[in-house]
């Protein structure tokens, strides 16, 4: 009997020791899931400061947006279907002015107001290849977007023979940086047919051409005599032929020609070299004068 009663008694207290975890148990709070760690770019991830720093404010990143150029008109936008990327066809080879071309005056549009002044200038060096901006396939859009809207005009230019010819006039404001750019395209400003550099302009011709050159220089660069006319009635003698030198066929097909204009002080001794006559650059006559360079010609 006293088994059994001792058994009795030690169930009794299991039950008791049970039933009070059972109800301790009740009373805690749940125990939170294991923390799942996400998959992260460890690259991406901005280091979290010690506990003694703040955390640096991560920088939101906006997103890029087109910015409407405020100097490009808006017949200036470039479009796919504005780029003319046919060839033009065989032009004559140029053979210069006899009078020097003249730009009226431009029709450069103002910088709109709130707008930053920026600088007109190009950043690159002013030389012009028979390739991209001054290639065959150019247009009045693309100088525009390249040298901004403000800096590229259409205006009227004198032509040799008098008449007067629509082109497109870069910086028609700066004699140093004057240049004209003739369209084969009238209605789409577009195909380049001739470039004009003259007066005062710095612009360098394929060949490492420039105004001011003197025969000897010209020389040089074609790497042998040339042929030109003599002097007409304003003292101007004009490339008949460069004789197969290195200018005769630049890179990108275009052609070049060259105007020469002497000092009016050897004017008198002009009456020896008359226009209709053809002499070679190294002629003793014509290195007496010495003329230079005065209007570059560049055709398609």
């Amino acid at each position: 009997m006293l088994c059994y009663a001792t058994r009795g008694a030690a169930l009794l207290i299991s039950l008791a020791i049970g039933t009070a975890g059972s109800v301790f148990a009740q009373g805690l709070p749940a125990q939170p899931p294991p923390m799942q760690r996400p998959f992260v770019n460890e690259d991406a991830v901005t280091p979290v400061a010690p506990p003694s720093q703040p955390a640096p404010a991560r920088k939101q990143k906006k997103a890029p947006v087109f910015e409407h150029d405020p100097d490009l008109d808006a017949s200036d936008q470039l479009a796919p279907s504005q780029i003319d990327t046919s060839m033009p066809g065989a032009v004559s080879m140029p053979t210069g002015g006899s009078h020097t071309r003249a730009a009226a005056r431009g029709t450069d549009s103002m910088l709109e107001p709130g707008s930053v002044a920026r600088q007109s200038r190009p950043a690159k060096p002013q030389v012009i290849a028979c390739s991209g901006l001054f290639g065959p396939d150019s247009s009045h859009a693309k100088l525009a977007a390249a040298f901004r809207s403000k800096n590229v005009g259409f205006s009227q230019v004198d032509a040799s023979s008098g008449a007067k010819v629509m082109a497109t006039v870069l910086f028609a404001k700066d004699p140093k940086q004057r240049l004209e750019v003739w369209w084969s395209n009238q209605a789409s400003r577009s195909t380049t047919h001739l470039i004009v550099i003259n007066g005062q302009s710095d612009w360098i011709a394929p060949g490492e051409l420039h105004l001011g050159l003197t025969l000897a220089e010209l020389e040089q660069l074609n790497g042998k005599p040339f042929k030109l006319s003599g002097f007409d009635k304003n003292n101007v003698a004009t490339l008949t032929d460069w004789n197969g030198g290195q200018l005769s066929a630049p890179a990108g097909g275009c052609k070049i020609g060259i105007s020469l204009r002497t000092d009016p002080k050897a004017a008198s001794a002009l009456g020896d070299l008359p226009a209709d006559r053809v002499y070679s650059s190294n002629d003793v006559a014509l290195r007496t004068i010495n003329p230079t360079v005065s209007e570059i010609l560049i055709a398609y």
